[in-house]
Parts: C-alpha cells; structure tokens; sequence
C-alpha cells in the first residue's frame, strides 16, 4: 500500500511531515489508504506538518476531514481524529508569558521605570516598570533580565518572583495572558533607553512610584505596586529558581519559596561536595 510516512507517538497518534513536492490528486490517493491503514491500527490522533512550498496540500487534506491546529512562520499543522472513542486531541498554545521587573538599587530604594512610545500606556503619563513576553524556548528568568537589558540598557540578574496574575482573552481578544512580576538586583546603573519602543526611562524613588494616580486607581496596578514596596522593605518572600532537569534530561527550573530554595541548592551542593570526596 501507498502509505504516508508517519512517526507514531505515545498517545496511538501519527505525525507526517511532508517533505518532499507532491501533486494533489497523488496526495489524495495516499492520503485515504493511509487513513484506512491507521484505522485498522487503531490509530487515533492523526497530525499532518505542511511546509510553507506545499500549500496546494491544505484543500486534500481538509476535504478528508482535516482541521487547522495551529501555523508557524514555517509550517502549518493539521489534525484529525479517526477513532470512535473522544477526541483528545489538545488544543493549540492557549497561553502568552509576560513578564514585569521590578529593577531595586537597594541603596538608594530607587525602581527602574519607563515610559512606552506605544501600546497601551502610550500618553498616559505613567511610569511603569519594564515588561515584555518570554520568547519561545526562553525561562522566565532568562527573558525578565533580556527585556530589561532591551529597553534600558541596564545589565541585572533575576532573584525571584514575586507574584502572578492571569488573564483571558488579552492577547488576539483569544489567548490568555500569563504575568509575572520579577525583582532583579542591577549590576549597571547608567541607561540607554531603547529608542524604538521607550520614550523615557530613569531611576524613581519606591514611593513615588507606588503613589502614582494610576497606581491608587486601578486595584491590580496597586497591588502588584504594593507587593514591590514590600520588596523593598524586605517584607516579602518571593519563588526563587532551582535547576534541575525533566524527566528526559532536559535542563529546567522549579521556582518556589525562597528559603526553601536555598535551603535545596545548599543541600545539593553538600551532597556534591561529599560524592567528590
């Protein structure tokens, strides 16, 4: 039989990436003998990966049953299911990751501020701290400390999180925001606004920047403003980072409690030291 070549996954699934030109009728043909093959397999989820050079490929497919997932700059995935059983088939990066860094010269309890070009604080006269999205394949703690080298120029090394909101249908009126806002201590002072996207930026003192009138007026805008003055006053604990790695050895972080995390980093590299010996 003409069967697409397909890699089987965990859940009785086939992904097929196509990769080499093929014209429509011919996909067709395969396309249905391998569909009535995965069936007698009992195959389930059924993923199909279109390179950008094979776009007359999309109608065939959606004509066998085929749904959009998602796209990428370089591809675009499709799904089906072909078993009687539900359709488990996870929906498509339903979530964004922001990030806030709340930048503290703890000498001077002054915060890193800025005032955007555009978006949505553009003319409004509000000195907010820098934020930004995580990008692909970036940890938050990696990503807080890029936006911040971006917009202001200055050079700092995150310490924890501090807290985290949510929220729906913010990006594309569809995806849902994730938020986190991160203290970092600042190795450089001096700063060279990123001229693209920040009109100003400056040091302020913690208390100004907390009694702004768009901080007392809007109530998440005063809390998260509050959690930073705690911050400040050494009044507040917040989720440090622990490197571990997954279950297939990839590198990642667990981010909790502070003290406790040090707590494990230490008894760690006790145990290293120890098997050293």
């Amino acid at each position: 039989m003409d069967i697409l070549n397909g890699e089987t996954d965990n859940y009785d699934g086939v992904t097929v990436t196509m990769d080499e030109p093929m014209d429509a009728e011919v996909f067709t043909h395969r396309l249905r003998a391998s569909l009535s093959h995965w069936r007698e397999q009992g195959k389930k989820g059924i993923w199909i990966k279109l390179p950008l050079g094979f776009a007359n490929l999309i109608e065939s497919a959606v004509t066998e049953g085929f749904r959009y997932h998602h796209a990428e700059p370089e591809y675009l995935m499709l799904v089906c299911w072909i078993s009687n059983t539900p359709d488990t088939i996870p929906a498509n990066a339903s979530h964004i990751v922001g990030v806030g860094a709340l930048v503290l010269n703890k000498s001077t309890r002054e915060v890193l501020v800025v005032q955007e070009k555009s978006g949505y604080f553009r003319d409004k006269n509000v000195w907010k701290l820098p934020t930004g999205v995580v990008h692909e394949g970036e940890d938050i703690c990696d990503g807080v400390a890029r936006e911040v080298k971006e917009e202001t120029g200055i050079i700092a090394d995150f310490v924890e999180v501090l807290s985290f909101r949510q929220s729906h249908k913010a990006f594309l009126k569809q995806k849902t925001d994730l938020f986190f806002l991160c203290v970092l201590t600042p190795r450089s002072y001096d700063i060279t606004e990123q001229k693209s996207e920040i009109l100003e930026a400056k040091w302020m003192p913690i208390k100004e920047y907390v009694d702004q009138p768009w901080n007392q007026k809007k109530e998440m805008f005063k809390i998260m403003a509050e959690i930073c003055e705690k911050k400040c006053d050494e009044d507040y604990v917040g989720f440090s980072t622990v490197e571990t790695v997954t279950g297939t050895g990839k590198k990642s972080f667990v981010y909790c409690n502070a003290d406790h995390a040090k707590s494990l980093i230490a008894t760690r590299d006790q145990a290293s030291s120890s098997s050293s010996l």
